[in-house]
């Protein structure tokens, strides 16, 4: 029996922000192709591909949740054996590209163990535009996720990412809960040294993009960002 493919379908970041402003026409096929999807959320995911303006009616699409509170091991066999019997799927984040950052990694990796075809399609990844945007090392960085939430133990995380930036010249990427931006920034400015260089990403592709690289102790004479509910990326380098 011929497998199916899984297909990882990137969404735009910003709910501003229309489809196929941001992705390339070529997903439209793919897309259009699929009627079983793997999600994030079955709620936003239906509202992407409507304004993605489907071929196929949305009520006629099948939607299978993988997040946090799937349960690992057979609860994903299941999502994949469909896939394993010759039908096609689509796995969608809520926001930017599935896998990185999410849990779609959990049926990717269980594809690759049943031999089933994988393929990324092209979209926007906030980690790497605002990679891209900030003017810190390119060539080498990592992305860290997120980093403790209690101040003491974030300081520290904080200080040791600094140190593996100026030792080794690789720009340290993390994020935090939107609603928590405002006490990160205030940590990392009490915390980084003053030439110490920081970048900050909030909105990306949305029109309210924002995108700035300031040493700390330029961030220190600035006002405050805007930053409270808006998703965002932090980079030290």
């Amino acid at each position: 029996m011929k497998k199916g493919v899984l297909y990882l379908i990137p969404c735009p970041i910003s709910e501003q922000t229309q489809p196929w402003d941001v992705l390339p026409e070529a997903n439209r096929a793919v897309i259009d192709s699929l009627d079983y999807f793997i999600v994030e959320n079955t709620r936003t995911a239906r509202r992407f591909l409507s304004k993605a303006d489907v071929k196929h009616p949305i009520d006629a699409l099948e939607f299978r949740e993988l997040n946090e509170h799937t349960v690992a091991g057979v609860a994903v066999e299941e999502l994949v054996r469909p896939i394993a019997e010759g039908r096609s799927a689509g796995v969608i984040s809520e926001a930017g590209v599935p896998g990185v950052a999410d849990p779609g990694a959990l049926v990717v990796e269980a594809c690759h163990r049943r031999g089933i075809r994988v393929v990324p399609l092209v979209g926007p990844s906030s980690i790497i535009l605002a990679m891209m945007a900030s003017g810190l090392n390119g060539q080498s960085f990592a992305f860290n996720g997120y980093l403790p939430v209690k101040p003491p133990e974030r300081a520290k995380a904080i200080r040791f990412f600094e140190r593996r930036a100026r030792s080794e010249g690789q720009s340290q990427l993390f994020i935090e809960a939107p609603y928590r931006n405002v006490k990160l920034f205030e940590q990392l400015l009490q915390t980084l040294a003053p030439d110490t260089r920081l970048s900050v990403a909030m909105d990306l592709t949305d029109p309210e993009e924002f995108i700035r690289t300031l040493s700390v102790a330029e961030w220190r004479r600035e006002k405050t960002p805007d930053m409270n509910k808006r998703p965002a990326i932090f980079i030290i380098g």
